[in-house]
């Protein structure tokens, strides 16, 4: 019954994606002008992302290669395995991995591809009202939601359902291990995907800005400006296929998390959970349900979005947020009293609202740092008047002082659901509440998505209609969607990085689980033994050392766009004010700089994301091989304990440092938008031009690898950590 209700509602909800595709693409596609400029973007995002993903192709398979290799003829079998020989564990591990690695790489994909042909529709749609641009926008990036959820309840149910009926296992308890590397897959692609496509997006954007603002003294979006096309590609490979894969891993790694944890929570109360009825298989789904039922809370959330030409936007995806939000928390009710029972239900379904409430939480804390409403970005504003020096000494303060709420949040989210979970008086409720609570968070994540991808396909259309000089109403209306995109880019952004500590947090504990399926039981991780204090910094360090590498790659990739677009301008004249005088005949070569950055970001991806799979599997066997060289001393920790270490801290740290990036680079960012919406005055130093906007832009151009790059990646990697440490735990012990 339970996987029936996961497969039919996964189905409709793909069924739905579908319809909205038809409806956007049956849309009017504008004029010749702004169809040439749309078609330039897709073949850039369609080249781009078909060389990443043969890059990550080769890696995935090499990586598969190894798994098998590892599983099957490196360890030795394990009365403990969850199946009967080293052969068919390292089968399923691999064809895990290899599963779920397409599916993430697909999931993205299909969000991309429906993203650049939804921007000129967008564009188009704004020269008829506001509400049919903002539903067109949506709609479109609604797609990628429904794909990325429909795929990840579709992946993990389709596996278990299909070693179910092989009786490959011994029990169904055993499942969720053996389907352990569909996470791992998911999360190697979307590391790589939102890392690639990360370096590509700002690469593009700060080339054009500070050749194109700064230099050239020329508008955002201008045509004359040669890397203008590569910056709005970067919107559709950076935001749209990185955050989709993001988002998939999210899903899957937590969806198997929270089942490993219910597989014990069934075990722990068994003969409770029999005496009322309750099936093994009831709890084990749970999370699926869960998932399913937010599906349908999207589908509403979608629906209900509406707005006039003399309203907000922002008002009418917030309407859809709390309609989205409200129909998970149904969902949870239905879920929770039909498969933990009458008795037992309501504590569970609590902590489901604390997760959902969890993710508003975020949403608003993000938007306060990040929004120019409020003190932290005012600030910055201010510190501008001064110079880029001061702009960019207040935006790392508003970026350091940001980790402080939702550090709040989280603590109050896990400790309350971890004690509520407890007073339902079963046993091992305490982490299975915190992974209800987990799944409350990620309930809305297709709605969430379609907000996010609403943001580059706003910003593209703005820029359709900036290069196909559209008539300055149609601009007001795009321009009026493209500043609710970047507040809704900045929230996801938020609720990613949440969401991303409460799934470790499950992960983290599945792996502690898994430990246990294995004899050796953690009850606590001993910071205070040299090796595991050893293993905390190490997974520190591991945070410091990929934000390094991924900006520095931003800006060896944008120093290659800069050069380009000099080049292209050298021949031309200047005025007084150092101004570029363009001649009539000037034709910008937009195809060099996209060739430029692409080339550049898939090269330069690479090292960070090997460094990330590469560190944990080193240190556990590293440790394991100390340990038992030292005759296992009583005072020492095994691999595996150290490799707990290093993911609990390397956790923490993460989280802190995605919360800086993520919210400094978009105050800097809010705080250059907020200067250019003021009346353009020299002498006041206000407005578009000014010296105070130039420091902006200068702040807002080292936020840029902070916010698209380093910061989303930090999200992957958080749950890549924990989705590695899950596959390959048996090789630590």
């Amino acid at each position: 019954m339970e996987l029936i209700l996961i497969f039919s509602i996964s189905a409709a909800a793909l069924l739905f994606a579908g319809v909205l595709i038809r409806q956007v693409l049956s849309r009017s596609t504008g004029t010749d002008q702004m169809r040439a400029i749309s078609d330039a973007i897709k073949e850039g995002a369609e080249a781009f992302l078909t060389r990443q993903n043969r890059t990550i192709a080769y890696l995935a398979v090499a990586l598969a290669s190894l798994l098998f290799i590892l599983y099957g003829f490196v360890r030795e079998h394990n009365a403990a395995d969850p199946v009967g020989s080293s052969i068919t564990l390292a089968v399923w591990t691999t064809v895990s991995f290899a599963f779920g690695a397409l599916s993430s790489a697909v999931s993205g994909y299909v969000g991309m591809w429906v993203a650049i042909r939804t921007n000129i529709r967008t564009a188009a749609a704004a020269t008829r009202s506001l509400n049919d641009a903002l539903q067109t926008a949506l709609r479109g990036g609604a797609v990628s939601g429904f794909f990325v959820v429909s795929l990840s309840l579709l992946g993990v149910a389709g596996l278990f359902a299909l070693i179910q009926s092989l009786n490959i296992v011994t029990s169904v308890t055993k499942i969720p291990l053996l389907i352990a590397g569909y996470g791992f897959g998911a999360s190697f692609v979307a590391l790589f995907a939102q890392l690639g496509g990360g370096i590509y997006t700002k690469a593009a954007d700060v080339g054009a800005d500070l050749v194109g603002k700064v230099e050239a003294g020329i508008p955002e979006d201008d045509p004359r400006n040669p890397a203008v096309i590569a910056d709005l590609v970067g919107d559709n490979v950076g935001d749209c296929a990185g955050r989709g894969a993001d988002l998939f891993e999210s899903t899957a790694a937590e969806n198997i998390g929270a089942m490993i944890l219910a597989a014990s929570f069934y075990t722990a109360n068994q003969t409770a959970f029999e005496q009322r009825g309750l099936s093994l298989l009831g709890i084990l789904l749970f999370p699926l349900v869960v998932g399913a039922f937010g599906l349908i809370a999207s589908m509403a959330g979608v629906i209900a979005v509406r707005t006039g030409d003399n309203k907000n936007p922002m008002d009418a995806l917030n309407l859809g947020y709390y309609v989205t939000c409200i129909g998970v928390a149904v969902g949870f009710f239905i879920a929770s009293r039909w498969l933990i029972g009458s008795e037992y239900y309501f504590n569970f379904f609590l902590c489901g609202l604390i997760g959902i409430l969890t993710s508003l939480v975020f949403v608003y804390i993000t938007q306060y740092y990040t929004e120019y409403r409020y003190r932290p970005v005012l600030s910055i504003v201010e510190a501008a008047k001064t110079g880029p020096a001061t702009n960019i000494i207040s935006g790392i303060a508003v970026g350091f002082e940001c980790t402080a709420y939702p550090a709040l949040a989280i603590s109050a989210a896990l400790i309350s659901s971890y004690y509520l979970g407890l007073a339902s008086g079963l046993q091992h409720a305490g982490l299975f509440g915190i992974a209800v609570a987990t799944m409350g968070m990620l309930g809305t994540v297709a709605y969430i998505l379609a907000m996010d991808n609403f943001g580059p396909i706003t910003d593209n259309a703005g820029g359709i209609v900036e290069m196909s000089e559209q008539p300055d109403e149609v601009r007001v209306k795009t321009d009026k969607l493209d500043a609710v995109g970047n507040t809704t880019k900045a929230l996801t952004k938020g609720y990613a990085v949440g969401s991303a500590a409460l799934a470790a947090f499950l992960l983290f504990s599945a792996y502690i689980d898994e430990l246990a399926n294995y004899g050796l039981r953690l009850e606590s991780v001993n910071i205070n033994k040299p090796e595991v204090f050893i293993g905390g910094l190490l997974g520190a360090m591991l945070v410091f050392l990929f934000s390094s590498f991924a900006i520095r790659a931003v800006s060896k990739a944008a120093q290659a766009v800069i050069a380009e677009v000099r080049r292209q301008f050298a021949p031309l004249a200047r005025d007084k004010e150092g101004n570029i005088i363009f001649t009539a005949d000037f034709k910008p070569d937009y195809r060099t700089c996209v060739d430029i950055v692409t080339t550049s970001a898939l090269r330069q991806m690479v090292v960070p994301g090997v460094l990330v799979v590469a560190a944990p599997v080193a240190v556990g066997i590293m440790f394991k091989v100390i340990y038992n060289w030292g005759g296992r001393l009583s005072t020492g920790a095994t691999g595996a304990e150290v490799v707990a270490g290093f993911l609990m801290v390397g956790t923490i740290a993460g989280v802190l440092m995605a919360l800086f990036l993520n919210n400094a680079g978009g105050a800097w960012d809010n705080a250059k938008k907020y200067i250019e919406t003021e009346p353009r005055d020299k002498a006041a130093n206000t407005g578009k031009g000014s010296d105070k906007h130039k420091a902006a832009v200068v702040g807002d151009t080292v936020g840029d690898p902070f916010k698209d790059t380093a910061g989303p990646s930090l999200h992957v990697l958080i749950k890549l950590l924990a989705t590695i440490t899950l596959v390959l735990a048996p090789l630590f012990i």
